[in-house]
């Protein structure tokens, strides 16, 4: 009866049942926000990144570089291919703005666009940009724990607060326990359908952090469709002055 109790003992502390360390378990709304901080840093982020959209019958490779000073302002350049060079996304605080240097014209995105694609790829504009915010923008609860991808992840339903603009009903995350990794996100319509998964399939040291290295989204209802994003490298909290994210910077920047 000993053995049997011990390793009774022995699986319920590798689930956190059981422990001091189960015992102080983080809330949902930490663990969320732990996951966030991996791709923002506690201050802010540089860094490449290569997108690959896969249609059943055509692919296209973007490359960006990307800007991010907490989770008030974000600038997102495309480099490649030579088409898009140029084209850039601002966000300040809520209001976000589209650079298109083929036609000259600076567009401010109206909220009802944040649904839309980015690009033309699975992702949207609010996934891109992040005018919304997973950890201030909605209730978290903590469901359970389940394995994705090799790791031991905590699965959490995150629900909109009554007064967010957020484009989603719903959203599932599984973030992994060790490291904070978000291995795993299914977003759900305000009927309750789901219309994208995001899955990590590559995870890794960059930057001093584990995160994130490869995702795809992968979208319900659109069989041989998905997008690829690849961080190709990243460095976090280099001191980014407020005044660069203006959209006068971002008509100039230049590679």
């Amino acid at each position: 009866m000993k053995n049997v109790r011990f390793w009774v003992v022995l699986w319920m502390a590798a689930w956190g049942l059981t422990s001091p360390a189960g015992a102080q378990e983080l809330s949902a709304t930490e663990i969320v926000r732990r996951a966030d901080e991996k791709m923002r840093g506690s201050e802010s982020s540089i860094g490449e990144v290569k997108m690959t959209i896969v249609r059943p019958t055509w692919t296209r490779d973007m490359q960006l570089k990307t800007w991010v000073k907490g989770t008030e302002y974000a600038l997102i350049l495309v480099t490649a291919p030579a088409r898009e060079r140029g084209t850039a996304f601002l966000k300040r605080g809520n209001e976000i703005w589209n650079w298109q240097p083929s036609i000259d014209r600076v567009v401010k995105l109206p909220p009802s666009m944040m649904s839309q694609s980015w690009m033309g790829s699975d992702f949207t504009n609010d996934d891109l940009v992040k005018e919304s915010s997973m950890v201030e923008d909605f209730e978290h609860r903590l469901l359970g724990r389940e394995e994705v991808g090799g790791r031991l992840c905590y699965q959490i339903e995150l629900t909109p607060r009554p007064d967010a603009a957020v484009v989603w009903g719903k959203i599932l995350t599984w973030i992994d326990r060790q490291d904070f990794v978000q291995m795993k996100a299914e977003f759900y319509d305000e009927d309750g359908w789901l219309v994208n998964t995001m899955v990590t399939t590559r995870a890794g040291e960059m930057g001093g952090k584990v995160i994130p290295i490869v995702m795809e989204v992968i979208p319900a209802d659109k069989p041989g469709h998905k997008t690829v994003m690849e961080q190709l490298s990243i460095e976090f909290d280099k001191p980014i002055p407020d005044d660069f994210f203006s959209i006068q910077n971002m008509k100039r920047l230049r590679l």
